[in-house]
C-alpha cells in the first residue's frame, strides 16, 4: 500500500485552535465525483463556482482535521493538492498535511459481483467507481500524520466479520458463488486507522471510512447487508484493535440514518451506542426547517430531523443523517453542529452555490 504525505508548510495559522485546548474535526461529503479521470482537477484549476462555495463552507467551520469523501483522486494527488492550494489561496485556511492512499472504488474485481454473468462492468469493481479514484477519500489534517502508526484495511474480506450475513436468493440459496464470497472485500472505499501528532506530542487517531449505499440491489439487498457490515466494521475494530486508552474520533458518511431510509439501521445505532463511542448528534436549524418544508416532520414516528446532515428533497429519499463525526468516550465534546444554514441566513447562497446533496459536520473536542 502506497501511503502519500503532502507538506505544505512550517507555519500553522494565527486563529488555528490550540490542539491542547480544543480540536475540531469534521466530515464533508463534497460530492466531487467526475465523469472521468483528471476532470476534477480541471475544475479546480479552473475554480469552478461549486468547488469555490466548497472551500468556503470549509473555511467558515476551520476544522483541524476533515474527511473529504466523494473526492476524485489520482495516482499522483494531482487533484487533492491543487484543493489544498484553491482553499489556502482564496480563504487563507492551511492543511499542512493529507492522507490519501489508494482504496477499491473503481477498481476491478475479476469476479462476477452482481451475479449477472457477465464481467467487467462497473458493478464488478471492488467498490462503485467509473474508475480507479472515483469518488474516493481524502484526510486532510493541520497536524502531522504519523504514516510509521497509521494502517488501511482495503483487502480485509466481508466473511471475516464476525457474524458476517451473506445475501441469500429467494429461494434461500446464497446469492453470491463461492469464489465470490471467498475473495469479497468488505470496504467499499476503504478503511482507515490514521494517526495525528498533536503539537504537544500526544496522538489522536482518526477511524474514516465511507460505506456503500444500501440501494441499488434486488431482493438480495447484497448492498444493504454490505454497507451494515461495513458500519460494524468499526465496532468490531475498537473491541479488538484499538486500547482502552486510545483517544480517536470516527469520521464517515456510512450512508445510514439511525431511524430513516433503506440502511438496516442495526449497525449504526450498535455503534453509536457503543461503550467506547460518544455520540453528539449535532442539529442544524436549517435541516429542521428543511423537514418543515417538506412535511417530513409527520412523517418521522422518532429521532430528530434536526440531526439531519444530507438533502435530498428532490427525491423520494428525503433528508438523512447519514455523515458523522463520533468522538471516544474518553474525550470531552465541547460543541457540535452541522453547516446547515436557514434561507434567510447570509451562508445559505453557498449551499445553492455547492452541488453537493451533503452538509459539513463538525465536533469540537477537548483531550482530558
Amino acid at each position: 500500500m502506497i501511503f502519500r504525505l503532502l507538506f505544505l508548510g512550517f507555519t500553522l495559522l494565527a486563529g488555528a485552535v490550540n490542539a491542547q485546548d480544543r480540536l475540531r474535526f469534521a466530515s464533508f461529503n463534497v460530492g466531487l465525483g467526475r465523469d472521468g479521470p483528471g476532470a476534477l482537477l480541471k475544475d479546480i484549476q479552473s475554480k469552478d463556482k461549486d468547488i469555490l462555495a466548497l472551500a468556503a463552507i470549509i473555511a467558515e467551520i476551520s476544522p483541524d482535521v476533515m474527511l473529504l469523501t466523494n473526492f476524485d483522486t489520482d495516482y499522483r494527488n494531482l487533484a487533492v493538492q491543487a484543493f489544498i492550494e484553491l482553499v489556502r489561496l482564496e480563504t487563507s485556511e492551511e492543511y499542512l498535511y493529507f492522507f490519501a492512499p489508494e482504496g477499491n472504488s473503481g477498481f476491478p474485481s475479476g469476479l462476477d459481483l452482481n451475479s449477472d454473468s457477465w464481467l467487467g462492468d462497473w458493478a464488478d469493481n471492488w467498490g462503485f467507481g467509473l474508475y480507479p479514484g472515483f469518488e474516493s477519500m481524502v484526510l486532510l489534517s493541520k497536524f502531522p500524520i504519523n504514516l510509521s502508526k497509521s494502517q488501511t484495511f482495503p483487502d480485509y474480506l466481508w466473511r471475516d466479520l464476525p457474524n458476517a450475513s451473506q445475501p441469500k436468493n429467494p429461494d434461500g440459496s446464497n446469492f453470491f458463488s463461492v469464489e465470490v464470497w471467498r475473495n469479497y472485500r468488505l470496504a467499499s472505499k476503504n478503511f482507515w486507522d490514521v494517526v495525528i501528532t498533536l503539537p504537544d506530542s500526544a496522538e489522536i487517531r482518526v477511524l474514516a471510512s465511507h460505506a456503500t449505499p444500501p440501494v441499488f440491489d434486488g431482493s438480495e439487498n447484497r448492498n444493504g447487508l454490505r454497507n451494515d457490515a461495513e458500519v460494524s466494521f468499526w465496532g468490531d475494530y475498537i473491541n479488538q484493535s484499538v486500547p482502552q486508552s486510545t483517544y480517536f474520533v470516527i469520521l464517515a458518511d456510512f450512508n445510514a440514518d439511525p431511524k430513516d431510509g433503506e440502511g438496516l439501521g442495526f449497525a449504526i445505532n450498535a455503534l453509536r451506542n457503543h461503550p467506547r463511542v460518544n455520540d453528539p448528534a449535532p442539529i442544524s436549524m436549517g435541516a429542521l426547517q428543511a423537514s418543515i418544508n417538506q412535511g417530513g416532520i409527520n412523517l418521522r414516528q422518532s429521532g430528530n430531523p434536526a440531526t439531519d446532515t444530507a438533502d435530498w428533497a428532490d427525491s423520494e429519499i428525503g433528508n438523512l443523517r447519514v455523515d458523522y463525526v463520533l468522538p471516544s468516550s474518553n474525550l470531552t465534546i465541547l460543541q457540535s453542529g452541522v453547516f446547515w444554514p436557514e434561507p434567510e441566513d447570509a451562508l445559505f447562497p453557498l449551499l445553492e452555490a455547492s452541488q453537493t446533496a451533503h452538509r459539513l459536520v463538525w465536533v469540537d473536542v477537548s483531550l482530558p
